[in-house]
């Protein structure tokens, strides 16, 4: 029998940015049961999350604000998100909850009735047991924003002495100065490490990341459902394990119920529409298998140079593409729905006569020429990639390291593709 696992002294689910009922702004004109999945997929994301509570049988779940879209939120977004506190009311779990710019304490609030279970926090910081039967569990702190406005660095307000247990702080911010959102309480990794806090539950970003591990812990779990089409990838909260002797666990779920993604088409090589067409479907594939079975909204983009470059700007050409795609996929289940193509490509280039140019372009062609056939050049530039690959910031962003000969020529191709639109981006 294998020995058993060491159960954990505290388990909660952090989530934050539900924005239920967001309408999902900004599509161009879509199918009736496209748009019926999108108007309820906040809703399934949010039902997914509370029944992942339950059946991890969590001490607690917390939300760190933008639970509604606006502050004007409506009653079917306030009478589900109720429904699923009170569904964790009858298990035992204990919620808290913030808000934030997107939902501030001053707009409209139906008069409901929170269950017992839930703490909801007011515009001053408190601090409250995660057990009132058992204190040392551990304590929550948090605020809400009283309007949407806040430009006070708040996380400089966490300087009350230490309680007892674990502290996890509950906060809608934008720490470290993301130029993607608002600078809504603005405060730096420096300023959230000065506190008392052992767990940083954040939320306001929509990408989901770690600034900080532990001592202490700082975490985006980013929002619950992708709402836009630079929103892509999984979606969720993260399922948290806190051992008996403060070591953290960070267990990601995705949660979404509709997914967005995109695919690049390079036209070098294409030669005809059935090429492209393939190339499509292929792409397509792709992006369906790694979904994990959710629907997908789609964005394609065809770029680069190539002699397809004429057809693809042809009037009505995108529109028809996009059709096509929607017709061979948007009745399946999960389905794909194309709501843009993108056209940015540009005419052939003759390579061979470029390169024999006495010009950049020509000693940019002559460096590839030359790299994929020198070993020592394949060496030099291999080392450089695994250390980019390896470095600390970047590795998150760049999913596998590179090793082999082959990796190395696709890149070379990848970066001269990319080097003659920019450098030849006014030839005709």
């Amino acid at each position: 029998m294998s020995p058993s696992l060491p159960i954990p002294a505290l388990r909660f689910v952090h989530a934050a940015d539900l924005h239920l009922d967001s309408p999902f702004t900004g599509l161009r004109s879509i199918a009736p049961v496209i748009a019926e999945h999108l108007y309820n997929a906040t809703f399934e994301a949010y039902e997914a999350l509370i029944n992942l509570c339950i059946e991890e049988h969590v001490d607690a779940f917390l939300v760190a604000g933008d639970i509604y879209d606006s502050a004007d939120r409506s009653l079917r977004a306030q009478l589900k998100f109720v429904d699923g506190l009170r569904r964790l009311d009858a298990e035992g779990i204990q919620s808290f909850v913030c808000h934030g710019n997107h939902d501030p304490l001053d707009g409209w609030e139906a008069r409901l009735t929170l269950p017992a279970s839930c703490h909801r926090f007011g515009p001053a910081l408190e601090t409250v047991p995660i057990d009132i039967s058992n204190p040392d569990k551990g304590t929550v702190s948090g605020l809400s924003y009283p309007r949407r406005e806040v430009r006070d660095n708040l996380a400089r307000t966490w300087q009350n002495p230490a309680p007892s247990g674990f502290h996890i702080g509950l906060l809608h911010c934008n720490a470290g100065g993301n130029r993607d959102h608002e600078a809504y309480a603005p405060c730096t990794i420096e300023d959230l490490a000065a506190t008392n806090v052992d767990y940083w539950a954040l939320g306001h970003l929509h990408t989901r990341q770690v600034l900080r591990p532990a001592g202490p812990a700082i975490v985006y779990p980013g929002n619950l459902q992708g709402l836009q089409p630079n929103e892509t990838g999984g979606r969720g909260a993260y399922l948290v394990e806190v051992s008996a002797a403060g070591a953290i666990g960070l267990d990601f779920r995705p949660l979404d119920s509709v997914r967005w993604e995109g695919i690049d088409i390079r036209i070098e090589g294409i030669e005809t529409e059935q090429q492209l067409l393939d190339e499509i479907e292929a792409g397509t594939e792709r992006v369906m298998d790694s979904a994990d079975g959710r629907h997908v909204i789609l964005r394609v983009k065809l770029v680069g140079r190539g002699p397809l470059h004429h057809t693809t700007h042809r009037v009505g050409f995108d529109s028809e593409l996009q059709e096509s795609i929607n017709d061979q996929w948007a009745d399946r289940d999960p389905f794909a729905w194309c709501e843009r193509v993108e056209v940015v490509t540009r005419p052939a280039v003759d390579r061979e006569r470029q390169r024999q140019a006495g010009d950049f372009v020509g000693d940019v062609l002559r460096f590839v020429d030359q790299a994929r056939d020198d070993e020592a050049t394949l060496k030099e530039l291999s080392g450089q990639l695994e250390a980019l690959y390896n470095h600390r910031s970047a590795r998150r962003y760049l999913q596998r390291s590179l090793s082999i000969r082959e990796d190395l020529s696709a890149l070379l191709s990848e970066a001269e593709a990319r080097c003659l639109d920019l450098l030849l981006e006014d030839s005709q």
